[in-house]
């Protein structure tokens, strides 16, 4: 198999090449290192690289169902031991990693050789990835327009033939949000699923997911097989699931009652991500589910009221994560060590009180419930992931201190994805449609608590019917 195929195959796919001798996890380190240094400069997707380590990897005793198969970790929360984990901030140097994080050393027995880090918004906190410290990552669909966020290096890797998957996570729609921009199968795994640790028991509550982006549901499906389960110690975890995830998508699913809604809590979508959404149930009534549109799961004010609350809790995370980074490295955190809008949300997360956020919590937990209950008598529930297109790169001041006045921009802009990081529910995005400029627009189905099962066999199910994998950006393989 020569460079130019390496790209055309899923990471399923590689690793059975490599099975069965066809080719060695050599070359497709070389192959995916051939892609960074040729695509990168117009992409700015990948931020540390670590050529010679990954080529010693591929020589190593590999074994797993990823067996010799690239990847690439974000530069939050994916730890490797001697790299450098600087959370898109100039506060936190370049100093090496004393660990691998619980969910690296699961990747690494899965057989996948990391490569390098992939480039973030400072501390994961907007839904693009634009960071000062690195400068914005480039949509391989058009290059003027944004990858979303905050897993979005990640996402340009992939979406551009990179690697096949690449690791992600999601606070408020961090992985679905860049599949979304970016044409890509992203998971968000149900709370508890995948283990934050060794360091972490829960980011913010349990607000954040960890998984992947991947350009097929299979591998999304594989992946989670082989990350899944808590570590010992950890605060809680999701429920078992019945099986493989993997062996799930190869079944057709029952005839599932799903909802489907294209209505925000606030404000408009527009009519393309609206249209995407109504394609989306249309397909599912074709394939035999019983569809229909619901009301919305919250009011307006009830909405206003979960987004009020998640800005407070996420402010005072942000502030938790920075103090964090400051004990740890003996400094005191000043103004011109970070954009300004991290400014101004460390400044408000200071100023909850532990009052505040235990009666913000209560609030959600409460929406929580009363959404569970509205979802239970769905298997899923049909969404746009974001209320337009791809945002064209430099719409938000991430230098702007004001919050609200940074934030007014994507107040509307992903009004379906955080929902989910409160309740815990699994939620997953799907590339089904494009806009007519040719940027991806993707397709949100949210599952019950606990089962990534049913909306895995659903997903591939969909793309069996409606495949995704042809589709190929400018900027690709």
């Amino acid at each position: 198999m020569g460079f130019a195929e390496y790209s055309n195959y899923d990471g399923l796919a590689l690793a059975e090449l490599v099975k069965k001798k066809e080719i060695e996890p050599a070359e497709l380190v070389e192959a995916a290192i051939e892609r960074i240094e040729r695509h990168n400069p117009q992409l700015n997707a990948v931020v540390f690289k670590a050529y010679d380590e990954a080529r010693a990897m591929a020589k190593s005793n590999l074994s797993g169902p990823f067996t010799g198969v690239p990847m690439l970790l974000k530069d939050i929360l994916g730890s490797k031991k001697g790299w450098p984990n600087r959370a898109g901030s100039r506060f936190v140097p370049a100093l090496p990693s004393p660990f691998d994080s619980t969910l690296v050393v699961r990747f690494q027995a899965a057989g996948l050789i990391p490569l390098g880090k992939t480039n973030v918004p400072e501390f994961g906190a907007l839904p693009i990835t634009e960071p000062m410290l690195y400068g914005p990552t480039r949509n391989p669909w058009n290059l003027g327009h944004s990858t979303g966020g905050s897993s979005g290096g990640s996402a340009a890797a992939v979406a551009a033939g990179i690697v096949p998957l690449a690791h992600a996570n999601d606070g408020g729609g961090s992985i679905r949000v860049p599949a979304s921009c970016c044409g890509l199968v992203g998971l968000k795994p149900t709370r508890g699923r995948n283990p934050l640790g060794p360091v972490m028991g829960d980011v913010m509550g349990g607000l954040v997911a960890e998984h992947v982006v991947s350009r097929s549901v299979r591998d999304t499906a594989a992946v989670l097989d082989a990350t899944a389960g808590p570590e010992i110690g950890d605060p809680y975890a999701a429920p078992p699931p019945p099986g493989s995830y993997l062996e799930a998508t190869k079944s057709e699913p029952k005839r599932l009652r799903i909802a489907f809604t294209t209505r925000a809590p606030d404000g408009e979508i527009d009519p393309e991500c609206k249209a995407a959404s109504e394609a989306a149930a249309k397909l599912c009534a074709k394939l035999g589910h019983q569809v229909e549109e619901a009301r919305r799961q919250l009011s307006a004010d009830e909405g206003s009221n979960l987004r009020t609350n998640f800005i407070t809790i996420w402010a005072a995370g942000l502030a938790m994560v920075i103090e964090l980074y400051a004990k740890t490295l003996g400094k005191t955190p000043a103004r011109e060590d970070f954009e300004g809008l991290t400014w101004g949300l460390y400044q408000f997360g200071k100023s909850v009180t532990a009052a505040q956020y235990q009666l913000c919590w209560a609030s959600l937990q409460a929406s929580s419930r009363q959404v569970a209950r509205l979802q239970q008598p769905f298997d899923a529930w049909i969404t746009p992931v974001l209320g337009r297109p791809p945002l064209e790169i430099g719409a938000v001041d991430v230098d702007e201190p004001d919050v609200m006045k940074a934030l007014a921009p994507i107040l509307g802009y992903a009004p379906f994805t955080a929902g989910q990081n409160v309740t815990g529910q699994p939620a997953i995005s799907l590339p089904l449609a494009w806009s007519k400029v040719g940027l991806p627009i993707g397709v949100q189905f949210v599952g019950r608590f606990g089962e990534e099962h049913l909306l895995l066999q659903l997903a591939a199910q969909i793309e069996r019917a409606e495949p995704w994998s042809k589709k190929r950006p400018p900027v690709y393989g």
